[in-house]
């Protein structure tokens, strides 16, 4: 891939938006096929992951709609924040990185929001119930590995995605909660990231929440390292300290949508 710095473009297509893709809005019920109608198929790629290659672009061009909130519009993407997850998986603390299987906990970071590409980030102030959260999110993987991934290489690769997604979500096992507290871990990273680039322009502290929802010992240490940061970064200014719920500024309306959102059943 490469640029022509000097040929000019000619088409009406807005190329400022070329890196964006808005979530999908259906009418409800939603399903699959409703979003896939939103979705540019190109060509039948039968036999290979060609097709499924293609619709992965949309982890890179959905953003994470939290950030979008705040008028943060080009911040990260779906695949921005699985990526730096499945870094900060390598650097598991020693006391908790010989009873997991890093392997699969590296996959488990770049599969865990796959569904994400056709359902959208749905945040806890969405208002969409869980259950409605994960029927999307459940029929969107298996059209995913079964539908598109079914007829290649006799479908294990497709299997093999759903089994690793299913036990994030099923949240039984410790690698799994290792995961969840990763994916924690890495939002209470960005918020900081983007108040200091803002120069305190934007107040993210809302989301120290999360840091209550960690879970393993050696995990909650680096959420408590990351909202110490926060705090020291905003000494003697007026800002929400999510981490302390309604007594740092949160209301009970937001508590009650993070404590359903975030509930391990």
């Amino acid at each position: 891939m490469g640029s022509i710095p000097d040929k000019t473009v000619t088409n009406t297509a807005n190329m400022d938006d070329l890196g964006y893709t808005p979530n999908i809005k259906v009418s409800e019920p939603w399903t699959v096929e409703k979003a896939m109608e939103h979705v540019d198929k190109g060509k039948s790629f039968e036999g290979t992951p060609i097709a499924f290659f293609h619709i992965l672009e949309r982890l890179k061009t959905t953003k994470r709609e939290g950030w979008r909130r705040f008028g943060i519009n080009r911040g990260e993407s779906i695949a921005d924040h699985m990526y730096r997850m499945s870094l900060i998986s390598m650097f598991a603390p020693p006391t908790l990185a010989p009873k997991l299987d890093m392997a699969k906990c590296m996959k488990m970071c770049l599969i865990h929001d796959m569904a994400e590409l056709l359902v959208g980030d749905i945040t806890p102030v969405d208002g969409v119930p869980k259950p409605e959260k994960s029927r999307r999110e459940t029929t969107t993987m298996e059209y995913l590995t079964k539908t598109l991934l079914g007829g290649v290489h006799n479908g294990v690769t497709g299997e093999h995605i759903m089994e690793i997604w299913q036990e994030y979500e099923d949240s039984q096992t410790l690698d799994s909660h290792f995961i969840h507290d990763v994916d924690k871990i890495e939002l209470l990273l960005q918020m900081n990231e983007y108040e200091r680039r803002s120069q305190r322009a934007i107040d993210l502290g809302e989301f120290a929440w999360v840091s209550n929802k960690v879970t393993l010992p050696e995990m909650k240490e680096w959420a408590a390292a990351l909202v110490k940061e926060r705090e020291e970064f905003w000494a003697g200014q007026t800002t929400v300290h999510g981490q302390n719920g309604v007594d740092g500024g949160l209301n009970e309306t937001e508590i009650a949508q993070r404590d359903e959102y975030y509930k391990r059943d």
